[in-house]
């Protein structure tokens, strides 16, 4: 019979985005070096795969979006999990682990792992799985209390006897990405003698944008005041965004929207000495990297904080708190809306003018029971 102790070749599912796999890296380590010559390979959504390349521990990468997420388009019948199981069979894995936050069901996952005969499955679950699961932790989350992300995972794994010291997520920047960005700040004009900081105004999800005309009062401000140059980032889709805050801050600033790799941002975010922006992935790899982060954090969920570095997690209390909605129910997105940029500009030159900080407690961000 198969143990933890003796699983050589692992499977580890994340079907989220960017900032689900980096959060998750922790625990992926923990599974990594728990155990002498072990194979860890990482199954992820589209999204998440893009982070694969700049995480040490990974061995293998399968890329799959599940038709239980919601960012998955629609399918057009089952072929795609039958290939999948099948690709899994062929792997041959001893152990797979199933990371998901609270609100999400494992067991899709599992059945899948069950049909590729992987002998052990560990997951986190409400209900109880019978044989899916052969390691079940029953999820204490959110009745009981509530866990950072990195630490609800962490303890996963944990139960299967599989630690490690210290908790960072940690990203493998390539030193020719830190090279072309410290180039490219010096073509787009940025002073070395002078400081600067990253602004990432855009998100995925409605809810968790900060409006664009107070990003501009706090950029302005920033610019004005302090003396900061400000460098913008953004998909190409959030050019337009980037390019209304710019015209309405009404001072000097630079943008590298549409100009990085992923693994360019992470150098981006590695050499600034902070990144203000909504909760977004960059948040999560400016942290991996080590670097201070002011959070505009929508109260959609209370678990995805910055970790492990300096940071300020701003926002508004509002009693329609932890909706996990990615568009605000009840449509004035306040806990947002009410934050003000003067905020932001305390927060920013409160870190950048500490020379170690200690991160502020967002203990309003427990859920109420």
């Amino acid at each position: 019979m198969q143990h933890w102790n003796t699983a050589k070749n692992i499977l580890c599912i994340r079907l989220d985005t960017i900032g689900d796999v980096i959060m998750t890296t922790p625990a992926m380590r923990a599974l990594k070096t728990s155990q002498p010559n072990r194979r860890v390979t990482l199954m992820t959504s589209s999204a998440g795969a893009a982070i694969a390349p700049l995480i040490p521990e990974l061995d293998d990468l399968m890329v799959y979006d599940s038709p239980w997420l919601k960012a998955t388009a629609p399918r057009r019948n089952s072929e795609p999990e039958f290939a999948m199981i099948e690709r899994l069979r062929q792997a041959k894995f001893d152990a797979a682990v199933i990371f998901t936050v609270y609100s999400q069901n494992p067991l899709p996952s599992a059945f899948m792992c069950y049909m590729a005969n992987i002998p052990l499955r560990l997951a986190h679950c409400h209900e109880n799985p019978y044989q899916l699961l052969t390691d079940w932790i029953k999820d204490p989350e959110p009745e009981q209390f509530t866990r950072h992300e990195v630490r609800r995972q962490l303890d996963l794994v944990a139960s299967v006897g599989c630690q490690v010291e210290g908790d960072r997520m940690l990203l493998d920047v390539p030193a020719v990405a830190v090279q072309h960005v410290q180039r490219l700040l010096t073509d787009i004009g940025i002073d070395h003698t002078r400081p600067w900081v990253v602004v990432h105004p855009g998100a995925t999800a409605p809810s968790r944008r900060y409006p664009p005309e107070k990003f501009a009062i706090a950029a302005r401000e920033l610019s004005r005041s302090a003396g900061l140059q400000i460098i913008f980032t953004g998909t190409q889709p959030e050019q337009p965004l980037v390019e209304s805050i710019r015209e309405a801050m009404g001072m000097p600033s630079y943008s590298l929207v549409d100009r990085l790799s992923l693994g360019e941002l992470a150098a981006l975010l590695k050499l600034s000495p902070l990144l203000i922006s909504n909760n977004t992935g960059p948040v999560h790899i400016a942290a991996a990297v080590g670097t201070p982060v002011v959070d505009l954090y929508a109260l959609t969920n209370p678990q995805h904080t910055p970790w492990g570095v300096p940071h300020r997690v701003l926002f508004h209390d509002v009693p329609c708190r932890i909706c996990y909605k990615s568009i605000c129910p009840e449509g004035h997105h306040h806990c947002l809306q009410l934050v003000e940029p003067q905020a932001i500009v305390e927060a920013a030159l409160e870190l950048l003018n500490q020379p170690n900080p200690e991160p502020a407690l967002a203990n309003l961000l427990l859920p109420r029971v």
